[in-house]
């Protein structure tokens, strides 16, 4: 995609959806960082129903360890991988008190030294907690970046790298929602929905849907 058109692209997204936001419920960094663990393979719907209670319980490192992992297990067994999601919270929540005084760092390292977090959790609370231009590549943005031809790679880290290079500055804060909600609700796996996409006058993709 032509740089005039990658401006335009975002420019068309925004004008749509000027602030975009997290559908993932939260109340702080700690709490953010423990929703975004458990989103791994699990919709942010399924998240939004178990959380709450585990907030509430617990919505700091201190609590969550106190809580302990069998109670943490009880509160998030709806969503997929509970298990191993548990213990991850439980572990990510002892290293914050042991190693950050209890509070989640502005630091990729840091953050993917923690149990249950890779690139793309640590992206996603850099950009969310920290105002990071950091960009996560998911299934939907891996999908609108190809299909597009805005971010072409055969791999999520190839997919991000492309967008970091070529999404310009001014965008890049909100390019993370506007492209996992295009790709979430306009641009999906099976049918995108061409003809309400903004910018399917500058998407490559050929075999676009009509309108019924």
């Amino acid at each position: 995609m032509k740089k005039t058109d990658v401006e335009k692209f975002f420019s068309l997204l925004s004008k749509t959806n000027p602030n975009p936001q997290s559908e993932l419920t939260y109340e702080n960094p700690y709490t953010l960082l423990v929703a975004v663990v458990l989103s791994a393979q699990a919709t942010d719907v399924g998240v939004n129903k178990a959380t709450p209670a585990l907030f509430a319980a617990a919505n700091n490192p201190a609590a969550m360890v106190k809580l302990g992992e069998k109670r943490v297990r009880n509160f998030v067994k709806t969503i997929g991988l509970f298990n191993t999601k548990a213990k991850n919270v439980i572990g990510l929540s002892k290293l914050l008190l042991e190693k950050h005084g209890g509070e989640v760092p502005n630091d990729r390292d840091a953050l993917e030294a923690l149990p249950g977090v890779g690139r793309k959790t640590a992206n996603v609370v850099l950009n969310m907690a920290f105002g990071e231009p950091t960009i996560a590549v998911d299934t939907h943005i891996f999908r609108v970046g190809n299909r597009t031809g805005l971010a072409p790679g055969k791999t999520p880290l190839a997919v991000e790298k492309k967008l970091e290079k070529h999404v310009p500055d001014k965008w890049k804060q909100h390019a993370h929602h506007w492209l996992i909600l295009q790709g979430r609700y306009v641009c999906k796996a099976r049918k995108p929905e061409c003809p309400k996409c903004e910018v399917a006058d500058l998407c490559a993709f050929k075999e676009k849907t009509r309108a019924a």
